[in-house]
């Protein structure tokens, strides 16, 4: 794999901790330690800033900006959008005897950080010692409101250790912020107000017309003082510490992002902030909150003696997963996406890509089959925009973007914008895949019938009949790998657009059968013909798929005479590849960024053989160089379902530390939320040996040798699974709803609350 980890935080079962402070590891530790409830996020940067390296980064779910990036060819996007840094609402300021607290300069004794994934909160900690020799123990404590959206809180606590005196406070909100990249501040300011305990900004991007409210109540003194800034506003005041006694100061902050705008806006955010529960009580709903999580989502796992320490980091790290999946979405609003960094930085520009259907959305149907609906609402409510863009690349249908925000596309790279049609096939399948877990037959008639036959108009229009093989495929195009483009038959690409269209056809017919009323309504809406029904199906009987006759698939058309490349050959200090090597040579030879063969193998697990997985898994696995983030995780479960679970749990230990170890060195830029939705799937899908692509759930449970238990549970169609997995027996118990029917190596069992064991199968 030619990665290793970058070992940084202590291992701990619930908590991340750094102990003692290390500013090469500022930005990482700024990731990692990042706070979110699906509305608004924030790094985890010092309150106070100062001079050490930092992104400090404050952000808002959809709020975005815009920018024209000049002439463009037909099918090449002329503007883009992107998140951009919102208002900072942690901005503070500390200083004794005019000296300002800045890490990068003062000196300091026990610092620790903490986030702990019971309580929701980001704690930090450490002992000022100031150049007159005064000591200052200063305690921060941060977290976001999960039930109240836009509820942030931050408490600070000062302790004069050999002193009595007065510390000063400036504490305050800011639209000043500048994004890092683009190194322009996109707000305007438009209101304020303030008083010696509250202050309010209200501010528009530059671009995109979009209003934020942002308010702040604090428990300083009466005699603060109000200071004015550039689109900035703080208060001023003295505070006089006893020596040993603490002095504590907190901040209810509000930040607002619904919809409206002027003065409707403001009124909603005074309303919001006059509501805002105090810290106290805020946190006890915090740890309630996280407390009924953990209940249902925890994954636990049991070491067998001697290797405790091993599962802890395993522990840990797939606790973190689950904890931060929450914090990106839950649900909140059909108006969210997931992006690639969530709302933990500003790499990708903040947008969402495929990813979202093929790879988190399992973790939503299992655990929060509402918040798995939601995601596909955005997908459904931006379907105009996806109209918009087939007809910029002169295709019919709809065409989802490989990059977005809003709906519209976002990527100016025509290679990847232009060529890539996963996105179109990842939500007909997060369709298919939906219905299939939560049987939501309002949603596929209202909504999801819709969007299959605009994507599979789009599909139809793009796609060829080849001269070579007299059979159809896509050409032109770039598949799930990234490193090839401008291939024909992309075997993933194929493949997925067949089973759209035959999936497309089935839900068409089934309605016209079994819902004439809805069928006649969707076809007025949109013109669907049985002709065009018809001819998906011909198109989908046709279509290529490159495959030898023992089975090896060809991941497009000319890659088994491709150059090959020794990926373990490849210093680590090359990693990432992007940034290290010559965008063109990455593209010629037979390294793989990320599964592409592989990716369909694990989507549509039960329609391969085992042959078929094992000889494909021999030959694309050498070749992967894992420089996506979705990538180890796929690896691992196949790995595990072939047997092969030393490579597998190698593979698991770099998918569910990805970000903690930094293994691609990147870890600064903000968080992998793919590959943290796909730690999760590398536990359920991997050593469960969950398959939800069937008829029925099937299971087949490979427990790893280092693991005493394994135990977590499952939603299904309005019931909870209970799974315990232990040495030698498999433990299945119905904690909720009717009797199931599942598979269990092969073998079929109903699941009722009657416990059921199933022994152990190598």
């Amino acid at each position: 794999m030619g990665k290793v980890a970058n070992k940084y935080f202590s291992v701990d079962p619930w908590k991340i901790i750094e102990t003692g402070f290390d500013p090469a590891y500022a930005r990482i530790a700024e990731s990692v330690f990042s706070l979110g409830n699906e509305s608004i996020g924030v790094r985890g940067c010092f309150d106070e800033g100062g001079s050490v390296d930092s992104l400090r980064g404050s952000y808002i779910n959809g709020v975005y900006d815009l920018a024209q990036i000049g002439r463009s060819y037909r099918g090449i996007v002329d503007k883009v959008h992107f998140m951009i840094p919102a208002a900072d609402w942690l901005n503070l300021s500390i200083y004794v005897d005019g000296e300002a607290l800045d890490l990068g300069k003062v000196k300091y004794r026990n610092f620790k950080r903490i986030l702990d994934m019971q309580a929701g909160t980001l704690t930090r900690s450490f002992v000022w010692e100031t150049a007159s020799g005064k000591e200052l123990e200063l305690t921060f404590l941060r977290f976001l409101d999960m039930d109240h959206r836009d509820h942030a809180y931050t408490r600070v606590t000062m302790t004069a250790l050999n002193f009595s005196g007065s510390v000063e406070i400036q504490s305050g909100l800011s639209f000043s912020t500048v994004h890092e990249g683009r190194k322009t501040c996109f707000w305007n300011e438009i209101r304020r107000k303030a008083t010696n305990h509250q202050l309010m900004l209200q501010a528009r991007t530059t671009e995109s017309g979009q209003e934020v409210f942002i308010g702040a109540d604090l428990n300083l003194p009466d005699n603060a003082v109000i200071q004015d800034g550039d689109k900035s506003i703080c208060l001023c005041a003295d505070i006089p510490l006893v020596q040993s006694e603490p002095y504590v100061i907190d901040k209810r902050v509000v930040v607002l992002f619904d919809g409206t705008e002027g003065e409707t806006l403001w009124a909603n955010g005074e309303k919001a902030l006059t509501e805002n529960e105090n810290l106290s009580d805020a946190a006890v709903a915090q740890a309630a909150y996280w407390e009924a999580y953990w209940a249902v989502s925890d994954i636990k796992i049991e070491p067998v003696d001697g290797e405790e320490k091993s599962v802890e980091a395993e522990q840990q790290g797939i606790r973190y997963c689950s904890f931060q999946l929450a914090q990106t979405y839950n649900g909140g609003s059909m108006r969210h996406n997931i992006g690639a960094k969530g709302l933990t930085g500003e790499a990708y520009n903040g947008h969402a890509f495929w990813d979202t259907e093929s790879c988190c959305l399992p973790f939503y149907l299992f655990t929060n089959p509402d918040a798995a609906r939601d995601l596909l609402l955005f997908r459904y409510n931006t379907l105009p925009m996806a109209r918009e863009r087939a007809k910029m690349l002169d295709c019919r249908g709809a065409c989802y973007p490989i990059a977005t925000l809003n709906g519209d596309e976002a990527c100016p790279l025509w290679q990847h914008a232009s060529l890539q049609l996963q996105p179109s096939t990842a939500v007909a399948y997060g369709i298919w895949h939906y219905y299939k877990i939560t049987e939501d037959r309002e949603f596929l008639v209202q909504y999801g019938a819709e969007m299959l036959l605009e994507i599979s108009r789009f599909l139809e229009s793009r796609a060829a009949r080849g001269n070579r093989t007299g059979k159809y495929g896509f050409f032109g195009v770039m598949g799930p790998d990234e490193f090839h483009l401008m291939v024909n038959n992309n075997a993933y690409t194929n493949y997925m657009g067949q089973r759209t269209l035959l999936y497309t056809a089935e839900v068409l017919k089934d309605l016209q059968r079994n819902n004439k009323g809805a069928y006649e309504a969707l076809c007025d809406k949109t013109g669907l013909t049985e002709a065009e029904i018809n001819r998906w199906e011909q198109i989908a009987g046709l279509m290529y798929l490159p495959m030898d006759n023992d089975g090896l698939i060809e991941q497009h058309d000319g890659f088994f005479d491709l150059p090959h490349t020794d990926i373990d050959s490849i210093p680590v200090t090359d990693f990432p590849l992007y940034d290290h090597w010559s965008y063109d040579r990455i593209y010629r030879t037979d390294m793989i960024k990320q599964p592409d063969v592989l990716m369909m193998l694990y989507l549509y697990n039960t329609s391969f053989s085992e042959q078929i997985k094992q000889i494909n898994y021999a030959f694309y696995q050498p070749r992967t160089i894992h420089e996506s983030s979705l990538s180890p995780a796929i690896h691992s479960i196949l790995a595990a379902e072939l047997g092969k679970m030393d490579e597998a749990m190698d593979l698991f230990g770099f998918a569910t530390r990805l970000d903690l170890d930094d293994y691609n060195r990147n870890t600064r830029e903000g968080l992998h939320i793919t590959s943290i939705a796909m730690a999760w799937a590398n536990i359920v899908y991997g050593f469960a040996g969950l398959r939800s692509d069937g008829d029925q759930l099937r299971f087949a449970p490979r427990l790893p040798e280092r693991w005493k238990t394994l135990s977590f549970s499952l939603t299904y169609q309005k019931r909870i699974i209970g799974i315990q997995m232990e040495r030698t027996l498999t433990k299945f118990r119905l904690l909720k709803g009717e009797p199931l029917p599942v598979q269990i190596y092969h073998n079929e069992y109903m699941l009722s609350e009657t416990e059921l064991s199933v022994p152990a199968q190598n």
